[in-house]
């Protein structure tokens, strides 16, 4: 089936999309759109493979869902658009930052600026129902997201995965840790962040292993 979605990740993922759980996933999604208000807006929901082509994945990063607040997703894992409060989370990620490489806090939440760099921002289901927390989990999406990784995994080499907890390490048990490097932490929500968050350097120790293999680091 066509899915709209940048053209490298269509070549790579095209088998996926022709599978019936997924045409089952689009038909859900579509329902969805339009019987109840969902989050992202429904362009953006392939955003993370728009900024971030499959030949230029660096990194990646794995949330869990969406927010589902007004005016907050914009289809990369974390990220917030322009103008919207840093949620807590994200706001503990760009002090681990400060902490590990001295920047400061930056004046938004919107991380398109990482993921045009080669960092893929990927949440494990990519649409919410607004206020509902985890509404369209175990419908699909995991399985899509699932094959992502994969993909990432078999046909990369020298790809950091950052891990941040049970949820993503979970999904991420797979990955070959002889051809890419897998940085595991707590997860930086505040309920979290101070027991294996804070001072894991994972933004230094990943633009050292991208220089020591002759790539460009990311400018967090």
């Amino acid at each position: 089936m066509n899915v709209k979605i940048e053209e490298s990740w269509q070549n790579i993922l095209q088998e996926e999309f022709e599978k019936p759980y997924f045409k089952n996933l689009v038909s859900f999604v579509k329902d969805e759109y339009t019987s109840q208000k969902v989050y992202p807006p429904g362009n953006q929901i392939f955003s993370a493979f728009q900024y971030c082509p499959f030949d230029k994945v660096k990194v990646v990063i794995l949330g869990q869902d969406p927010y589902h607040g007004p005016n907050q997703a914009n289809g990369l894992a974390f990220s917030v658009k322009d103008g919207v409060r840093i949620p807590p989370s994200l706001v503990n990620v760009f002090k681990e930052i400060k902490n590990d490489l001295g920047k400061d806090l930056p004046a938004t939440g919107n991380l398109e600026r990482w993921a045009e760099q080669g960092v893929l921002l990927l949440n494990a289901t990519l649409t919410v129902r607004a206020g509902d927390a985890g509404s369209h989990q175990k419908k699909g999406w995991e399985e899509f997201t699932d094959a992502v990784v994969l993909k990432v995994n078999d046909l990369k080499t020298g790809v950091v995965f950052m891990l941040w907890g049970a949820y993503a390490q979970k999904k991420g048990a797979f990955i070959d840790e002889s051809k890419h490097l897998v940085l595991k932490a707590a997860h930086p929500s505040p309920f979290a962040a101070d027991r294996g968050f804070f001072g894991t350097q994972h933004f230094s120790k990943a633009n050292e292993y991208l220089k020591a293999q002759g790539k460009e680091p990311i400018d967090w």
